[in-house]
């Protein structure tokens, strides 16, 4: 459920959706999301200062999910 939550938060900011891709690595501890967008959408799905990635990190945790796991949104060039 998270994946599609990721997914669709991009989709929704960038002029290419088609090129969003969401893979998620589940470890012990954590859960991390690699967020691929198409390069010249980086800019739009990072934010001023990283304040749209920081949004999205938000969101992810405070989305039913794991209990107890670190929750990652790395953005992959």
């Amino acid at each position: 459920m998270q994946q599609q939550i990721v997914e669709y938060i991009a989709k929704a900011l960038v002029d290419h959706p088609e090129a969003v891709q969401v893979r998620t690595i589940e470890g012990d501890k954590s859960l991390i999301f690699e967020l691929k967008v198409d390069p010249s959408d980086i800019g739009k799905v990072i934010g001023r200062h990283g304040r749209i990635a920081r949004a999205i990190r938000t969101v992810l945790r405070n989305v039913s999910g794991p209990k107890g796991k670190l929750i990652h949104v790395e953005i992959l060039d």
